[in-house]
């Protein structure tokens, strides 16, 4: 989200269940159960539905191709859009969708419902991101978990899309026909439509009198326009198999002053990936497979304080490519701090583990030590963490920046760059630094997969063999 939008939506939203309260405060208990559903309370408060009916359908089997007419509520004369839409798109797609089609930016928050209004209790609700952050018990769930043939699929099915809550668009798509998809459909055409749509934060304007106001020419509808923005990054990416999560990044940073970079580094992702053989996959993960097979049998003994002990320190300093040129005399792993951030980051990745004062072999790591295939496809794995916060954002950016930098030094700067444009800060509350990325798990694996001699050894330096693995953890479905 950018600038102000969630906040104002946030407030439109909780204005419109005012309102929606004030409306049925004089129902009698069997009117209110009628409108609202089960009820929580009553005293002057309506309570959420406990549980939302479930109107999603099974998937059509198959790829189609779905025709739907958008209209824009109340807009008169009427502005419309009419798309074809492959049936497998899922609604966060779909967002985007109507988002070129209408002309607006992406800069507010929106949802989607099925069988009654976005904001009707008894509607199923499919919600954007923050909405499903914020958690206000609504019982919608994700539209990225959402197939378009989910929601339609018979004649004159609807589904209804809100956009800025305080400006209140509200889209009504209904389903014209369904085909048979060819192997090459697009995941949306715009066939055609009707007048300008109206501009972002105009206060709600839909009369034709009112929009000449704000617009040059409310007749304008810009077909071949459209269609060139349905071409854009996010459903290159998003078609391609890009991990959506770093799409949407891409998305959100179109406009910023890393935007550009960042869409050709992401598109030149879109190559299929190629793996190295499994020889030069042994070759570029020596400091891996030394810890690997170390640690076969008792393992690895640690010191009373949990560290390598000096001569284990000396024989991988040899092996883990992130030391090279690190100075001392590398046998106190506490001093040695790009190896001892290594071995942390096998365990982070589920490798290694401790057991009885001595670093051992999980299960996986045990699998992964007896093949260095299986190693690289449980590094791809794992490189992500889960979930939405900084780390993941970050190493998101990092890989897409890596699986583009082969034989050349990684641009932690403008990483840091796109993290500060997506409103991250620094504890101290000032942008994003270079070196708060050095913690990321990803940074240590990226900067160990390389066959360097380790007295070359550089962490910012990507190796192919690094690249590939970037790209690799980006299109795991490729």
């Amino acid at each position: 989200m950018k600038g102000s939008g969630p906040r104002g939506d946030r407030d439109a939203k909780a204005e419109a269940l005012r309102r929606f309260q004030a409306a049925i405060s004089g129902l009698d208990l069997a009117g209110l159960t009628q409108v609202a559903g089960d009820l929580d309370q009553l005293g002057g408060r309506l309570a959420r539905a406990a549980a939302r009916p479930d109107r999603r359908r099974p998937p059509l089997p198959g790829r189609h191709v779905l025709r739907v007419r958008v209209d824009l509520d109340d807009a008169t004369p009427p502005i419309w859009r009419r798309l074809d839409l492959r049936s497998d798109l899922t609604l966060d797609v779909l967002h985007q969708v109507l988002q070129a089609a209408f002309g607006w930016s992406d800069s507010h928050l929106h949802r989607f419902s099925l069988g009654g209004g976005p904001f009707h209790p008894t509607a199923q609700l499919f919600l954007c991101p923050y909405d499903v952050e914020e958690d206000e018990e609504e019982g919608g769930i994700p539209a990225a978990d959402v197939r378009l043939d989910e929601t339609l699929q018979e004649l004159g099915d609807e589904l209804v899309y809100a956009y800025d809550y305080g400006d209140g668009w509200e889209l009504t798509l209904r389903l014209e026909a369904v085909r048979p998809a060819m192997g090459d459909t697009p995941p949306a055409v715009i066939i055609e439509g009707a007048r300008a749509a109206p501009p972002e934060d105009c206060g709600g304007l839909r009369d034709a009198a009112s929009l000449a106001t704000v617009l040059d020419d409310p007749d304008l509808f810009d077909l071949d326009g459209v269609n060139r923005s349905l071409q854009q990054p996010f459903f290159v990416l998003r078609e391609l198999g890009v991990d959506p999560r770093l799409v949407d990044l891409v998305n959100r940073l179109a406009h910023s002053v890393v935007g550009d970079d960042l869409a050709v580094r992401a598109l030149a992702l879109t190559s299929a990936p190629t793996r190295p053989e499994r020889d030069e996959l042994a070759a570029a993960l020596p400091g891996h497979l030394w810890f690997l097979d170390r640690a076969r049998g008792g393992g690895i003994e640690l010191t009373a304080a949990g560290y390598l002990k000096p001569a284990d320190v000396e024989a991988a300093s040899l092996m883990v490519p992130a030391i090279g040129g690190w100075i001392g005399k590398n046998n106190r792993e506490s001093m040695a701090i790009p190896l001892l951030e290594f071995r942390k980051s096998l365990q982070r990745a589920g490798l290694l583990r401790k057991h009885k004062g001595a670093l051992v072999l999980t299960r996986a790591g045990a699998a992964a030590q007896r093949d260095p295939v299986v190693l690289w496809g449980h590094l791809c794995s794992r490189l992500v963490p889960a979930g939405g916060g900084f780390d993941t954002v970050a190493t998101l950016l990092l890989l897409a920046y890596a699986g583009s930098s082969a034989n050349r030094e990684l641009p932690l700067t403008t990483v840091a760059a796109a993290l500060t444009a997506l409103g991250w800060r620094r504890s101290d509350g000032q942008p994003i630094e270079p070196y708060s990325l050095y913690r990321l798990a990803a940074f240590d694996v990226l900067a160990n997969v390389t066959g360097r001699p380790a007295a070359l050894g550089g962490r910012h330096r990507i190796s192919p063999a690094a690249a590939a693995l970037a790209t690799e953890a980006l299109r795991p479905n490729a």
